[in-house]
């Protein structure tokens, strides 16, 4: 064995649900696995989304031999055409994980320059000093593979997403053999999904959301809606069985939905009968009872489809009477209030709204209690590190992990930016990396910095002042009464006759300031305490002035 380091170095994805990208690093090259987004938490104003911070690959460019993609789900891809603005390193990814990257990277305009390879799950690939096999795994989208990544310093494993389902809606099952054989090998350091670890049993298979939307297809009497993810292909195919049975036609609403379903049609994924599929506004032209719609806001986003028509202002159609949503998801950690505001909304307006409290209309993707200690049963590593997933989540893997043997010293729980080396057969916690959370707002990413957040917080809880002055240059008093504009503050009588004494309250801090040229500082200062004093609220005050 060369005396050289196998360093892991997590970008995202431990201590967050999301944001997964882990750099492995051997002899001065660099693979990554795994680039996705984070939604932002309630608190984040204006953030579209979260991205990893590329900022320990700038100077490594160059030393970046590939780019492995587990599954198409956001948290894994949602990050990779801001990554390949910076990396130009050739994407390994799976037929049906390749077909959602070339929609999301077609529609970032990154296609053209970007080498995408497809690998299938059970091959081995070297892509520079890594030996990289590619075993399939079942999670709620088809075609998820885990990783054995193989250098001359040993063998590590990395699950991504996965769960034990033995009646998996594609009849593919997660790839035993391969896990054991990767046993037989001598694994070092196995990287195991959390998410789930503290559900106790089993995760339920996909097969029984089957029953599930058969039972609402056969009571629903208007129009079916049903909100998931653009990339869930499996239950697009499960959605088209249920229309298929109970005579509907089937709608895809959204720009991604239609993409990713086209595409999914065309690599032999979504298997469906040419005259289910319809476009909406044909779809709209028919009777309530033979319409079924796929669209996207499941995690109750507000400007997607379902946001939208949540609240009234989807232009193509409505929520009426009679209609039937489903959400097929679980949502997010940080997403349940708006989830939940969303399915209120979709009440008032009268749907009936189905979502995974009252039915078992999703099911989750990532293995709970039971089906971690199989991994590990299976794989039998030296060392553990639990990732995807937040502490809580890693903790209770770590706990697991030690009922199952697993020395409590060969478990590392560690969080993004902290290199791992393996060396010798032994792991060490090793230096730490930059790993700051980077927000994207519209067409700035990490334009918005904590400062930035901080202050639209401030506006969203208290609101803004503005004042504007006309002083006199040469006496520095006021030549007409402040001009003043509040948002979000107060407003109505009570905000008249504060403002009345806020008026007086310039007028001294003007008289005060003497003409020394700090009028505006004096008069913000002045109007903040106050304004505190009056409201027991701190509003940003912001005081210009113009000098005539």
């Amino acid at each position: 064995m060369e005396n050289i380091p196998f360093r892991i170095i997590p970008l995202g994805g431990l201590g967050e649900i999301g944001r997964n990208m882990m750099v492995y690093e051997y002899a001065d090259q660099y693979l990554i696995v795994d680039a996705g987004l984070l939604f932002p938490d309630s608190d984040m104003p204006g953030v579209d989304y979260i991205i990893p911070d590329f900022q320990f690959l700038k100077d490594k460019v160059d030393k970046v031999v590939g780019i492995v993609i587990t599954h198409g789900h956001e948290d894994h891809i949602g990050a990779v055409h801001h990554l390949l603005d910076l990396v130009q390193a050739p994407v390994y990814a799976t037929p049906l994980t390749r077909g959602l990257l070339e929609v999301k990277l077609g529609r970032a305009g990154v296609l053209s320059r970007t080498s995408l390879i497809t690998v299938q799950a059970g091959e081995r690939v070297e892509i520079g000093p890594f030996k990289v096999d590619f075993f399939h795994v079942c999670h709620s989208i088809p075609d998820s593979v885990g990783l054995g990544i193989e250098t001359p310093a040993g063998l590590v494993v990395h699950s991504g997403d996965y769960k034990f389902d033995h009646t998996p809606v594609d009849n593919w099952p997660t790839d035993y053999a391969r896990l054991a054989e990767f046993s037989r090998r001598g694994v070092a350091v196995l990287m195991a999904d959390s998410t789930n670890s503290e559900h106790p049993g089993w995760t339920p298979s996909e097969r029984v959301i089957d029953q599930a939307l058969d039972q609402v297809f056969n009571q629903a009497k208007g129009r079916i809606i049903l909100a998931s993810f653009a990339s869930l292909v499996s239950r697009m195919q499960q959605v088209a069985n249920a229309a298929v049975k109970h005579n509907r036609k089937l709608a895809f609403v959204g720009t991604s939905m239609v993409d990713n379903a086209k595409m999914a049609r065309k690599l032999g994924y979504l298997d469906v009968p040419e005259t289910l599929v319809i476009p909406i506004d044909q779809a709209l032209g028919l009777p309530a009872d033979q319409v079924t719609i796929m669209c996207t806001g499941s995690q109750g986003e507000p400007s997607s489809i379902l946001g939208r028509l949540s609240t009234g202002t989807y232009r193509s159609f409505s929520i009426q009477e009679g209609d039937t949503v489903i959400l097929s998801s679980k949502a997010i950690p940080g997403n349940e209030e708006a989830v939940y505001r969303t399915i209120n909304r979709l009440f008032e307006r009268g749907a009936n709204v189905i979502y995974e409290d009252i039915a078992p209309v999703h099911v989750s993707g990532h293995a709970s209690q039971e089906e971690i200690k199989l991994l590990i049963n299976l794989v039998r590593p030296k060392y553990l590190i639990p990732i995807h997933g937040e502490m809580r989540h890693r903790r209770q893997h770590a706990n697991l992990a030690r009922e199952m043997g697993i020395p409590a010293e060969n478990i590392m729980i560690v969080d993004n930016g902290q290199v791992i080396e393996l060396l010798d057969g032994t792991l060490y916690e090793g230096d730490r990396v930059c790993t700051s959370q980077v927000f994207v707002d519209g067409s700035k990413v990490g334009d918005v910095s904590a400062d930035v957040m901080r202050e639209r917080e401030m506006l969203a809880r208290s609101g803004v002042v503005l004042v504007h002055l006309v002083v006199d240059k040469n006496t520095h008093v006021l030549r007409a009464d402040p001009e003043i504009i509040s948002r979000g503050f107060i407003l109505g009588n009570e905000g008249d006759q504060l403002f009345s004494l806020v008026r007086i309250k310039i007028n001294d801090a003007v008289r005060q300031s003497n003409g020394n040229g700090t009028v505006e500082e004096d008069v913000e200062r002045a109007l903040r305490g106050f304004l505190f004093d009056e409201t027991r609220r701190r509003p940003m005050v912001f005081v210009t002035a113009s000098r005539v």
